[in-house]
């Protein structure tokens, strides 16, 4: 899939692979980078994409996961779905006759983590034997790093306080040290410490949790001399990143963000294209 994310990437309007269908796009929670690379990705494989926000269904009023499910898949070629509990996204799955996508869930952010792999591979040629350093939350993208990083080869490891600490993810190594995390990494990765899911009453207090944890220049230079920065987005420079890390150039978060359609029209065309 990341071979095929790279040659879109490399021809972005050379497949047809959506031609004559549409894709569901379901909105429960804000979006910019997930809803511009899905839209933008599925209209490049001439597919329709079809956003639709909570508001605007009848599950405002209502109506059941199932139903909706069952109705939606008379009509697209797959659908994607971005909500809170990841429970929503595993029942629609279960009633959908067509492929389901998590575009992003409370426990999970698989698409992010795929785009994080392909610009890995961009970077460095491979990814077999690569250490990427998770600082802050242990939150769904650490998670779904952890897990795309096992597949891949890469030694993922994640630095969080005690509270915040992921549960242990096989192939992972967890710590509270985020020294110890970044020591001679290709790449150091970091996410918001105050997220969409959170109770804004704990802000602060994560703050506070999370302050040694900002990745800065002084964090970086404890990584290898040629190592990279990366951050899913949005950012709160500041936080948990400088403005200096995340807009220097030892960054390639922007090209993250960019590769989430690459890697998007890859798995699209994998899950549904004749």
């Amino acid at each position: 899939m990341l071979d095929r994310a790279l040659e879109l990437k490399a021809a972005p309007n050379s497949s047809d692979a959506l031609a004559g269908q549409s894709v569901a796009l379901i909105f429960q929670r804000p979006s910019t980078r997930t809803r511009v690379s899905f839209e933008v990705g599925i209209s490049e494989l001439k597919g329709h994409p079809m956003v639709l926000r909570t508001d605007e269904l009848q599950l405002s009023r209502g109506e059941s996961l199932r139903d909706t499910a069952l109705v939606l898949s008379r009509h697209v070629g797959a659908i994607g779905i971005r909500t809170g509990p990841h429970e929503v996204a595993v029942e629609l799955a279960e009633h959908a006759s067509v492929p389901v996508i998590n575009m992003l869930t409370a426990d999970h952010h698989p698409c992010e983590a795929v785009a994080d792999v392909l610009t890995l591979r961009e970077v460095f040629g491979q990814l077999d034997g690569l250490v990427l350093a998770y600082v802050g939350d242990g939150n769904n993208v650490a998670r779904s790093l952890a897990i795309v990083g096992a597949l891949a080869g890469i030694e993922v490891r994640i630095a969080s306080p005690a509270a915040y600490k992921l549960a242990p993810v096989a192939g992972a190594v967890l710590t509270d040290d985020p020294k110890a995390a970044v020591d001679r990494a290709d790449a150091v990765y970091t996410d918001v410490w105050v997220s969409m899911s959170d109770d804004p009453q704990s802000a602060e207090e994560r703050r506070r949790a999370f302050a040694p944890y900002r990745v800065d220049d002084a964090l970086l230079d404890l990584a290898k001399p040629n190592a990279i920065a990366l951050h899913c987005l949005p950012a709160h420079p500041g936080e948990e990143i400088t403005a200096g890390v995340l807009y220097g150039e030892r960054q390639r978060i922007w090209d993250q963000a960019e590769n989430r359609r690459h890697a998007q029209k890859a798995l699209l065309e994998y899950l549904v294209a004749p």
